[in-house]
This record gives structure tokens, C-alpha cells and sequence, in this order.
């Protein structure tokens, strides 16, 4: 359900606003100045605003730019008895999305409020998928080790030289790739990126090289390979260590000449491609077990950038988790949540196996678990459910059998769905009530209770 604010200094046009709004079930609030209507739009949400432009104590056009700068996203719907072609223009000019004159046709009104909330939920929609389509997240972190990192892909990454990032998974190995790409002089050229542990043995070479319709039974037509896609630009070689020894030869001598021949076919094909190596694996050690070439790791790593893991790194924890906090509460469309500093300690306290995507994880389960303000107790009870620790902290009766969860998707949608069945029956399921509580919209509320199928008394 929609939330609409309502600012104009009469009493009966806020009436009437109201009633035609409520009858077409818009959650409605009013006020009788722009002063207090501003304070309301700073401390709470709404997805629109209907706003008078000629009031007392502060003008409507005023309210229109403070409120614009306080929710930029924000839709307001401007409205006088006073309507000019010059001030339906200069409210569009400061950003309103329309101007409707006093007394309101209804259906004029109505057409224009449902197209105001569909164009906000849109700007909001296109944010978000901007945000996740963007080229190179930040390397967050003030540690020492990360430092030295950004010191030098800033150093490394104008160059040519081959990089082999080395790192336990998880750690960021893609993300430092990915920068030294975008700080480089081909960032107008692709990065192909190729998981070498997730290719077939039998289908690596094809995958790099290409080949020719035919050169064996399932090649129905010719194929271009990762090397000649990235040509001009970036190949990110990601676990590289697990390369059969074959592939390895052959990459090699890509390596070595610049060139590369299609499987199946005969003819040289030339390359200009900076190559970016990553694995989780020592590779010293792969070669003394003969799994490696030593002439292909030295050819890979003209410069080496190890990333540390996160249990090395404990100081940017801090930082890492207000992102993420940031960053999923506006995926949810939820206020961001608050943790304790309790609650930071605790988390820096754990064994972070799976380090920066094990916090991410851990974060997201923490927002969908937890009240307003994440606690420490939140943390033992919550942040690794797999950890005897946490068990333990947990009353018996709420204690899951985690073996029943395939992925963590599913871990997450049962969570969240226990989380919300118990909110709604603590408040005797008032929605309102319950979507304060945990502090998202009520439209997003319902949207979760028709998700998961709750109903009252099930």
C-alpha cells in the first residue's frame, strides 16, 4: 500500500484529499505546512507528495526543492487554486512530476497519483539495476594489505604486465581483476573472464581457442574463442591452478607468440590481449607436485597482488558491513538498519572461512532477522547458523535442522518467512503495527505475506 503525504494549509482540501485517497486504499498523512511536512519527508517514507504552493510560514515551490534535496527520488504532485501555465512550468522546472489546479478533478487527480507512484517505483527499480550492473564495485578497506593493493593497480594497471592475483576464495581476487581492467588503457575494450574450474577438461581449449565447425561431433558451426573475444582488451583467467597440464601448454604459447589456433583448424590467428591470472591454490606447490608448469607460472606472474582473507583484514569489517548494510536495505526498500557496537565486535570476532562473500551473507541474514538495531545477541544468535556457538544461543525450540536448506536462497526465504509469521502473530496480525516494527512498508509487508502464503491462525 502506498504512503502519501499531504501539504496544504486548507483544511477542507486536506479532507477531501484524504477521503478520495483512503477510498482507493493509498495510506494517507497531512499536514498543514512545509515546514513540518519537510520533517515528516526527512524522518519518514513516502512514495508520494502532494504539495500546495501557496501556504503560509513556507512556500510550496520552496517545500518542492528542500524536499527534492532531502529524497531525491521522491514524486511531488504540485496543486494551487491559483494556476497559471507559468507556475505549472516552474514546478516542473524544480523537479515536480505534474500540476493539478484546485478544486482537483477526481479522475484527473487519481490518474495522475497512480502515474506519479508507477514512475517512482520505476526511478526506484532502474537505481537499484544500475547499481548492480555497474562496472567495478569499490575496494573497500583501510587495512594496510588493501592499500598496498590499490597502490598498486594504480601502479600496475597503465601497463601491459601479466598479474597473478593469489587469494583464499571469496577474498576479492575477481574484484582486484576487474580494477586493474578499468585503470587500464584498454578499459574501452572488453574483459572476458573464463572460470578454468568450471570448464569441463575436454572443453577448456574450445572455450579459449575457439574452433572450427566440424573438428568434432557436437561442432555444428564455428566458434570464436575467449582469446579472440578479449582481443584489444582483458582476459581474467580465473583458478588457474586447476588448468589441465595440456591446455596449460597451449595457453603457453599463446602466451609466448600472441597467437592462437582454433581446434580443428590450421591458421594462426593473432592476439593482443593482456592476460590476468587468478588462483585460490600455492602454485609453487602445484609445480613441485608436477600439476603446474613452472615456464607458465613465471610467464603469468610478472607482477603478484595477494589479496589476504578477511580473518587478516579484521579492521575493515567495520567498513565492509555498513556497505552491505547500505546496500541491501536499499535492494529491500527498507530503512537501513543500525548495529550496536556490541554487535560490530561480535562479528569481527568470528572465523571467517568464507570471507567477504560469508559477510555479505551474514549481513543480508542479519537485516531479514533482526529488529531496527542489529544486536551482539542478534550475531551469536543469527550471523552463522552453522557454528555450534550460534546453536547454542538459540532456545531449543527454535533450533533448524540445516541440513534440509539445498542453498542458501532457501535458507533465506524460510528465515525470512518464520521472522514475519512470528512478528505479525505477536501483534495479532496488525499489518500496520508489524511493518513499524520491523521497519519496511506495509505494502512491502504484504507483498512478503502473499509471497510466503501466511495466513492468520495457520
Amino acid at each position: 500500500m502506498a504512503k502519501i503525504l499531504i501539504i496544504d494549509d486548507e483544511r477542507s482540501i486536506r479532507s477531501t484529499l484524504r477521503e478520495i485517497l483512503e477510498y482507493e486504499d493509498y495510506e494517507v498523512e497531512d499536514v498543514d505546512n512545509g515546514i513540518d511536512g519537510l520533517e515528516l519527508i526527512k524522518n519518514n517514507t513516502y512514495d508520494l507528495v502532494l504539495c500546495d504552493i501557496k501556504m503560509n510560514r513556507m512556500d510550496g515551490m520552496e517545500v518542492l526543492s528542500e524536499g527534492l534535496y532531502i529524497k531525491p527520488d521522491l514524486p511531488f504532485i504540485m496543486i494551487s487554486g491559483h494556476g497559471t501555465v507559468e507556475t505549472a512550468v516552474e514546478a516542473s522546472k524544480k523537479g515536480a512530476f505534474d500540476f493539478i489546479s484546485k478544486p482537483p478533478d477526481l479522475n484527473r487527480l487519481l490518474i495522475t497519483v497512480r502515474n506519479a507512484l508507477d514512475r517512482g517505483s520505476l526511478v526506484s527499480e532502474t537505481r537499484v539495476l544500475k547499481r548492480k550492473a555497474a562496472k567495478v564495485r569499490a575496494i573497500l578497506g583501510d587495512s594496510q594489505a588493501i592499500l598496498k593493493i590499490k597502490e598498486t593497480i594504480e601502479r600496475v594497471a597503465p601497463t601491459d604486465a601479466r598479474v597473478l592475483i593469489t587469494g583464499a576464495n571469496g577474498s576479492g581476487k575477481e574484484l582486484v581483476a576487474r580494477w586493474l581492467h578499468e585503470k587500464s588503457n584498454r578499459s574501452n575494450a572488453p574483459l572476458i573472464e573464463v572460470n578454468c574450474a568450471a570448464i569441463p577438461s575436454e572443453l577448456i581449449e574450445s572455450e579459449l581457442f575457439g574452433h572450427e565447425k566440424g573438428s568434432f561431433t557436437s561442432a555444428i558451426k564455428q566458434r570464436i574463442g575467449k582469446f579472440e573475444s578479449a582481443n584489444g582488451g582483458t582476459l581474467f583467467l580465473d583458478e588457474i591452478g586447476d588448468m589441465s597440464p595440456p591446455t596449460q601448454a597451449k595457453v603457453l604459447r599463446a602466451l609466448q607468440e600472441n597467437k592462437i589456433t582454433r581446434v580443428g583448424g590450421e591458421k594462426e590467428i593473432e592476439v593482443d590481449v593482456r592476460v590476468v591470472a587468478a588462483t585460490n591454490k600455492d602454485l609453487l606447490k602445484e609445480i613441485e607436485a608436477g600439476n603446474f608448469r613452472m615456464d607458465l607460472y613465471h610467464r603469468l606472474s610478472v607482477i603478484l597482488i595477494h589479496v589476504p582473507s578477511l580473518t587478516e583484514r579484521k579492521d575493515d569489517i567495520g567498513l565492509l558491513t555498513q556497505s552491505f548494510l547500505d546496500e541491501i536495505c536499499n535492494d529491500y526498500g527498507m530503512p537501513v538498519k543500525k548495529i550496536s557496537e556490541s554487535a560490530m565486535d561480535a562479528l569481527k570476532a568470528l572465523p571467517w572461512t568464507g570471507n567477504i562473500r560469508e559477510l555479505r551473507n551474514m549481513v543480508e541474514r542479519l537485516i531479514i532477522l533482526s529488529d531496527k538495531t542489529i544486536t551482539d545477541s542478534d550475531v551469536k544468535a543469527f550471523a552463522n547458523p552453522s557454528s555450534p556457538t550460534a546453536i547454542t544461543n538459540v532456545p531449543a525450540s527454535q533450533q533448524t535442522d540445516f541440513d534440509q536448506f539445498n542453498n542458501f536462497q532457501e535458507y533465506k526465504d524460510f528465515a525470512e518467512r518464520e521472522y514475519i509469521k512470528f512478528k505479525l502473530e505477536k501483534n495479532n496480525w496488525n499489518v500496520s503495527k508489524t511493518a513499524d516494527d520491523i521497519d519496511i512498508q506495509r505494502s512491502h509487508l504484504y507483498s512478503k505475506i502473499e509471497k510466503f502464503g501466511l495466513k492468520r491462525g495457520e
